[in-house]
């Protein structure tokens, strides 16, 4: 069983994407054998209100009854826009969202800041998942009015710090993971897990060595990344690298333990 990780629909404002729509996004599941898809909705990352896009994101879903059955929407919320804790509600209590999905470089506050903080002990405290993403494109041959940072997985420790019982989904991982003894202690103790589309998994065999087997979940990071290399990745694991039950906690078991599927 295939389940991605990290897909979104919606827009991207400086690059044209394809397969950005349930429908579509459908299809490439379907080519190429993916169950389910997290996906949250790209366009709020530019919307000052990032409420209208997860509205869209559900109105989407709801509107053939397939969708229900092979989607898991993750609501992006800004924790320091006004109304914010109304926008959390809705999308989990009425929406019926399972997760969060934050960009603190996009919308501008670090993860010291006390609403983000707040707003990640909310979602544990409802047991969802709270995802970041190391990058959502390179930021190399990007738009010269994009940002230009991109995370690193130390840089999370300081919400991880904060709240330690919360569940982390780090997506895109394109910079480095190396981690000094005390700050490995800490990734190991948590629940986090590290999806399959970021640069960084590249040696992903050796990983799992110093991570563990259940620190990653496939994933594609569609539609901006290709739909292959998350799974190539997994697949090209070499027998000592992984067996073929490592394989298939990477490819769904680890992600249905930390939504709680």
């Amino acid at each position: 069983m295939l389940i991605d990780s990290n897909a979104h629909v919606g827009h991207w404002p400086f690059r044209h994407r394809k397969y950005n729509t349930c429908e579509s996004l459908l299809g490439r599941m379907n080519q190429f054998g993916v169950e389910v898809s997290i996906v949250t909705n790209l366009s709020a990352i530019f919307y000052k209100n990032t409420q209208t896009a997860n509205t869209d994101l559900y109105e989407e879903l709801k509107s053939k009854s397939i969708y229900a059955d092979r989607f898991i929407p993750f609501a992006v919320i800004n924790p320091i826009y006004g109304g914010w804790k109304d926008d959390f509600d809705t999308c989990i209590n009425k929406y019926g969202m399972r997760g969060v999905k934050l960009y603190p470089q996009y919308h501008g506050y670090d993860l010291h800041n006390p609403s983000c903080i707040e707003l990640v002990k909310m979602a544990r405290n409802r047991d969802l998942v709270v995802a970041f993403s190391s990058r959502v494109v390179d930021s190399r041959p990007s738009s010269w009015m994009d940002i230009g940072t991109e995370w690193t997985l130390n840089d999370l420790l300081s919400i991880i710090r904060n709240v330690p019982d919360a569940k982390y989904l780090f997506q895109n991982a394109a910079q480095s993971l190396l981690l000094d003894g005390d700050e490995m202690g800490i990734i190991k103790g948590v629940n986090l897990i590290i999806d399959t589309s970021g640069r960084s998994l590249n040696n992903l065999g050796e990983l799992l060595g110093t991570f563990g087997v259940d620190k990653f979940a496939f994933g594609t990071h569609s539609p901006i990344l290709d739909y292959c290399t998350g799974l190539l990745r997994i697949e090209a694991l070499r027998p000592s690298e992984a067996t073929e039950e490592n394989k298939e906690q990477i490819r769904s078991g680890n992600i249905r333990r930390l939504l709680g599927v």
